[in-house]
């Protein structure tokens, strides 16, 4: 090589270093992330008898952890207090099929939904509401006639039973709004008191997400049921994502891109067959 070229080499390849330096730079350092879940809401997430939380979310956080590159833990804390104690910066983040609903984004940030929100109805094969009425279709919020007459005729099945839903939630903002006039809507702290006040008849009706009772209603085919309408839309967001403080624009975009590419590459939906037994992944 000349020493011509070899002077144009050496400055070209200095060059193509210096444009390339802030461009890795750019790859930000998060450190090891705190994530809050219940570590009560299977299969969403879930506390083993030696204290380990597994579950779709746990498993989803790995990969993240793997694609964006940080360090994390995992912690239970209990429902009520999730989103405060987010706020309150007691930890980064938080895993817990949390909906997205226009009430919540206006204290928090939302990551890209990572699975899609439809909530239902849970009964006993053999109690007074074993058949709801609406063969399982789904009614979207925007279709205002379609959730009035679903309501209506459910309303009418409710009239004085007892509905269980977890407390805080999207599912208890919605049967408050529409069937306390009708029906005794009680509420629990955990969504496994509710699933065993069902089974035990002190309820006779559990509302939740679908996503969530598919588990119970597996676990106890010849006593549980789903059946009726399911909803989604309005009060009951627009499906499940990582709730984030608004501050942190950088760890969101950071887990929007890997939740967007796990959704093309059909990782999400794979760990969705693996924990639900269904596809629930969003579009990308």
């Amino acid at each position: 090589m000349t020493t011509l070229r070899k002077t144009l080499f050496t400055a070209t390849f200095g060059a193509v270093l210096l444009l390339a330096t802030p461009v890795m730079a750019l790859a930000k350092d998060f450190g090891t992330l705190h994530f809050a879940t219940e570590a009560a809401f299977p299969p969403f997430n879930q506390s083993t008898p030696s204290g380990k939380i597994i579950g779709f979310e746990p498993d989803m956080v790995a990969e993240l952890a793997k694609r964006v590159g940080f360090k994390y833990e995992i912690s239970a804390q209990k429902w009520s207090g999730m989103i405060p104690g987010l706020l309150d910066e007691k930890y980064d983040a938080v895993i817990d099929g949390v909906s997205i609903t226009p009430a919540r984004e206006q204290a928090i940030a939302f990551s890209h939904p990572y699975t899609q929100s439809i909530s239902g109805f849970v009964t006993l094969k053999k109690g007074p509401l074993a058949v709801l009425p609406g063969d399982d279709k789904v009614i979207v919020a925007s279709d205002e006639a379609a959730t009035a007459s679903a309501i209506e005729t459910l309303r009418a099945s409710f009239k004085g039973k007892t509905i269980a839903v977890q407390v805080a939630t999207i599912q208890a903002d919605f049967l408050n709004k529409y069937f306390a006039d009708v029906a005794t809507i009680r509420t629990y702290q955990a969504g496994p008191e509710t699933f065993a006040d069902l089974m035990n008849q002190r309820v006779d009706a559990v509302m939740a997400s679908r996503t969530n009772f598919a588990a119970y209603v597996k676990k106890h085919p010849d006593r549980l049921t789903s059946s009726g309408y399911g909803f989604t839309g309005g009060l009951l967001g627009k499906g499940t994502a990582i709730g984030l403080r608004k501050d942190q624009t950088e760890l969101k975009a950071a887990l929007d891109k890997a939740l967007v590419e796990m959704i093309n590459d059909g990782t999400l939906k794979a760990l969705s067959l693996k924990w639900f037994g269904l596809d629930v992944t969003p579009k990308a």
